[in-house]
């Protein structure tokens, strides 16, 4: 997904952007959890800071956001964005996607999505003292509010692009998002199922090339 927090936000204020599709694709591997969670909040020689495992985390977070922004679907669903949120279409895509994978969980994990969540913010809680100080800020937001289950409801997308439009740089109109999703949801439905399983594909081809070279 897109590295949002460097494209248009201070990143411990973003507020539960494509968080979910990290969590998902980090396959069960705890401290490739912990990486993948935290990807866009580090900088610098992550060897001298991290051990291997959550080093592999963040290499595959960076990787899966390299993918999506190069992926025809997700460029094709940006376009019919663009005229009504120009530059702002990377975000909302982004959390576009989470909303129908929240929605449609059950379509790809045998755990509801409820206890997935729990396990996630009990894996994040673990780690606690390695989490980078600006993830570390935004982290007991996150888990109070459930955002990884909110990501699946109408609700959730009002509170995240509310907030997000808050914060954006220029006037953004991200509060009408939700709207937008709504009036034109069976297509976005579409663009997501299109693209996720090739990101899942491509995520485990990555992940497994990631250990065969470390």
């Amino acid at each position: 997904m897109a590295n949002i927090g460097c494209f248009l936000f201070n990143q411990t204020e973003t507020g539960g952007v494509n968080f979910l599709a990290h969590a998902y694709l980090s396959f069960g591997h705890p401290k490739i959890l912990v990486g993948n969670f935290i990807g866009d909040f580090v900088r610098g020689d992550l060897s001298t800071q991290f051990d291997e495992e959550v080093v592999k985390g963040i290499m595959l977070h960076r990787e899966i956001d390299s993918f999506t922004d190069q992926h025809e679907v997700v460029k094709e669903a940006q376009e019919i964005l663009k005229p009504y949120f120009s530059k702002y279409s990377v975000v909302i895509t982004d959390v576009y996607f989470d909303y129908f994978l929240s929605k449609d969980w059950d379509q790809f994990h045998d755990r509801p999505i409820f206890k997935f969540a729990k396990e996630v913010y009990a894996t994040l809680d673990d780690h606690l003292g390695i989490l980078p100080p600006r993830f570390r800020g935004l982290y007991p937001i996150m888990k109070a509010e459930n955002w990884l289950v909110a990501y699946g409801t109408m609700d959730g997308m009002k509170k995240t692009f509310k907030g997000l439009g808050k914060r954006s740089t220029f006037k953004s109109k991200l509060k009408e998002a939700p709207a937008f999703l709504s009036a034109h949801k069976d297509d976005f439905s579409d663009y997501f199922h299109q693209f996720f399983p090739d990101l899942i594909q491509f995520s485990k081809t990555k992940l497994q090339e990631i250990h065969d070279t470390m």
